[in-house]
């Protein structure tokens, strides 16, 4: 039997377990305000009787996450959802967004659930600036009803003029966060910067030092082009910048060079070498070059990283970032068995609500007009579509042959004749 699907339903189809994102065998009927939790509809869907009682209240909730709490992180399987699609995705060659249309996707990114919205580079132009401010006064103050408010956090430069600029346009938000870099890679020191491994620790110090006295206790530093800097210069400066008030550390493997294995025994020395880095979150940041940037993140992950840094559709500079929804939905279906040695945790998860994948992949394709390539994972338009005859008997036999994930559970409503799911007449 088939689940019977409606969009108030698909919204509760598992954002927060790894069993919401696979096809659905049992028929459920569903009151649209049941106020039955995520747990126990899972554990109804899964029961051996057809229809389920209606119950009345919210149908869907998010899931929950640990208070908020700079540098901290109280469960040790929670993963921070670290969006920057409205600064780096926005770098993207041909990309520009008006303020009016980075605010509507910081609204979706808040809907969505991303614990940090990077809203932009606020030094880099008067507008840039609005609407960085404008994104932390509307969005960084709206609490959803479960106390769920994002962080809102701007870009700046090792400068005090950029630092202080970043400051005065995310500081109205309830969590204000300035992040701050400076070059760390041998070829970027000495070429570009023209400045010695002691003055960029120097530069790195006071910068940190700089914003916590403008009264910012929510600090990210990130040594660029940490994926070729010295692993030796990393820990004199990560643990430099960590007395000085750092409380997030993002390592950026800036040009995508790095492969996974690579990338993830980088943050595990960094965790196990890096002094006070029990008092920090570690997070990544990983370009898009050699096609790795969401198996760095996820090695990132596996090796202690509890922020990820990531775009809607993967957009960015070059080759671009991360994807938010391959990284998510890759933690929602494998976070809870794939991630548990000794530096992992074993559990990990987030408290994103992927239901609202599709819809913020489209505004941000449409607004930035960087088209979706149509074999995109999760979001692409050939992503849940199946033109093999031998796919296509499996699909009607049972879609679990050949769907990992329903398409419902990222809001893409199988039959709605927009949705392109399902099965495709070929040659």
């Amino acid at each position: 039997m088939k689940l019977i699907w409606s969009t108030t339903i698909a919204a509760a189809f598992l954002a927060s377990s790894a069993t919401a994102f696979s096809p659905a065998s049992k028929r459920v009927t569903f009151s649209p305000r049941s106020s039955a939790s995520i747990t126990e509809l899972i554990r109804l869907q899964s029961s051996s009787n057809d229809e389920i009682p209606s119950q009345t209240g919210e149908l869907y909730q998010r899931k929950s996450r640990p208070e908020y709490i700079p540098g901290k992180i109280s469960d040790p399987n929670y993963v921070r959802i670290f969006d920057t699609t409205l600064r780096d995705g926005e770098q993207s060659p041909g990309a520009t967004l008006t303020s009016s249309e980075k605010l509507e996707i910081a609204q979706m990114l808040a809907k969505l659930g991303v614990d940090i919205i990077e809203a932009g580079f606020p030094i880099a132009s008067p507008d840039d600036f609005e609407a960085v401010k404008q994104i932390a006064n509307k969005v960084g103050n709206a609490i959803f009803d479960d106390g769920y408010v994002p962080v809102i956090c701007g870009l700046s430069r090792a400068f005090p003029k950029d630092i202080e600029r970043a400051w005065d346009a995310v500081k109205g938000a309830r969590r204000p966060r300035v992040h701050t870099f400076i070059a760390t890679s041998p070829i970027h020191m000495e070429t570009k910067l023209n400045k010695t491994p002691d003055e960029v620790v120097e530069i790195a110090v006071n910068a940190v030092k700089f914003a916590k006295s403008l009264g910012c206790e929510d600090i990210e530093f990130s040594p660029e082009d940490a994926g070729r800097s010295d692993p030796e210069f990393l820990y004199r400066i990560l643990s430099a910048v960590i007395e000085a008030g750092a409380t997030t550390l993002n390592i950026p493997d800036t040009t995508g060079w790095n492969m996974p294995w690579e990338f993830g025994g980088l943050i595990g020395m960094l965790k196990e070498n890096v002094e006070g880095a029990e008092n920090v979150v570690f997070s990544t940041h990983c370009q898009n070059d050699l096609g790795l940037a969401t198996a760095n993140s996820l090695a990132g992950a596996r090796n202690g990283a509890r922020q990820l840094e990531c775009t809607i559709n993967g957009i960015g500079e070059r080759a671009g970032n991360a994807s938010l929804e391959e990284v998510v939905m890759s933690l929602a279906l494998k976070g809870d068995t794939q991630f548990g040695d000794e530096k992992g945790g074993g559990k990990l998860f987030t408290a994103i609500n992927p239901v609202h994948i599709t819809p913020t992949s489209k505004m941000v394709a449409e607004y930035t007009g960087m088209k979706v390539q149509p074999h995109k994972a999760i979001v692409g338009a050939n992503a849940f579509q199946h033109e093999s005859g031998i796919h296509q008997d499996g699909m009607i036999k049972n879609k679990s042959t050949y769907e990992i994930m329903t398409p419902e559970s990222i809001g893409l409503m199988r039959g709605e004749s927009q949705s392109g799911a399902g099965i495709v007449l070929g040659k």
